[in-house]
């Protein structure tokens, strides 16, 4: 049986490529692609699209949307769209985003496990073709459902899967979800604590954690030569260490580190500043949190999260050669 194996696309590519790489994936075998949305640069829904329309088997999912700034309406309504583009393979992932980020486009991210329970059961019910009238403290909805005249009334099957870093928000994902996507930039260690709160909330819920699915997104720079593969990683680690304190955090990098990266790095950053910094991110830490290195050593890396409860890969090219890391994983 062929392993699975995932791609993630963010915005280091030119968008008409990233067609390319899909179909690429594609024919290697690949069982999904996740099209990110986190800074302020691509949004996941246009390339979703993009990526339907140019395939006909590999899944494609949302890696992930925030629960805070799309009406649950226009929400459900969105994907039942790209269902309807590519039906049975597409996948909600949705988290709870970040500050600052969050803060500073004006969204106050109070009560997230509140506001993540109201957002996935609504959810989940509209794809499911119902009625909803509910008032709670986030969502206030009278009546409203799909309203689909032409086309599929049938229930959709969109799975929700809760990108998760939190230790409250992982154990409400076992609960509520339908599976839960990992993060990025953690050690394989990380996963031993997550997979214990996600059976408190599985527990909850009366299901097993061998019935939930646990992609996890992992940085892998894969280079014929180590040292190059190395130098991409730490210039997406400085960004993201200075930028996303909910990834600093998992990742278990010294706050002293953090602190010197964030004085050079603006907002937003600039190449000049991330080459600027990336020195500072130490070779141990690349090894430690990616897959990155030459094709052998990303495989072996990737294993590592794999035999720590991680489902299914979902790998992330963070430059170079797109085609060789797809090579290096191909399943044909």
């Amino acid at each position: 049986m062929a392993d699975r194996v995932a791609l993630y696309l963010q915005d280091s590519h030119d968008l008409r490529d990233g067609l390319d790489y899909v179909r690429y994936a594609e024919d290697h075998g690949f069982e999904a692609v996740w099209q990110a949305e986190s800074r302020l640069v691509r949004d996941a829904i246009v390339p979703m699209a993009a990526y339907a329309a140019v395939t006909s088997r590999i899944k494609i999912g949302s890696g992930v949307i925030n629960n805070w700034t799309r009406n649950i309406g226009l929400l459900a309504a969105t994907f039942l769209t790209l269902d309807d583009l590519a039906p049975g393979r597409i996948i909600c992932g949705i988290g709870a985003w970040w500050d600052p980020l969050a803060k500073n486009v004006g969204i106050e991210r109070r009560k997230p496990l509140v506001a993540m329970r109201e957002t996935v059961d609504l959810l989940h019910r509209l794809l499911n073709m119902e009625r909803v009238t509910f008032h709670g403290e986030f969502h206030h909805v009278d009546g409203i459902e799909l309203d689909v005249v032409h086309g599929r009334r049938e229930p959709r099957k969109v799975p929700i899967m809760i990108g998760a870093t939190g230790d409250q928000m992982m154990e409400l994902t076992g609960e509520i979800a339908d599976g839960a996507v990992l993060n990025y930039c953690v050690p394989p260690e990380y996963n031993d604590n997550a997979l214990e709160l996600l059976m408190k909330g599985l527990k909850r819920s009366g299901r097993k954690l061998e019935d939930f699915d646990r992609p996890q997104l992992i940085v892998c720079s894969v280079d014929e030569n180590h040292d190059s593969a190395i130098d991409t990683t730490k210039m997406l680690l400085c960004q993201y260490l200075a930028q996303q304190p909910h990834i600093a955090k998992a990742s278990g990098v010294s706050q002293s580190v953090i602190t010197e990266i964030q004085s050079i790095l603006g907002w937003p950053a600039t190449r000049e500043q991330i080459q600027k910094a990336k020195h500072l991110v130490p070779d141990d830490l690349v090894h430690r949190i990616t897959a990155s290195g030459t094709p052998g050593e990303a495989r072996t890396k990737v294993e590592e999260y794999k035999k720590r409860g991680c489902t299914c890969p979902i790998l992330y090219p963070v430059g170079g050669n797109f085609k060789l890391l797809i090579d290096t994983f191909s399943q044909k």
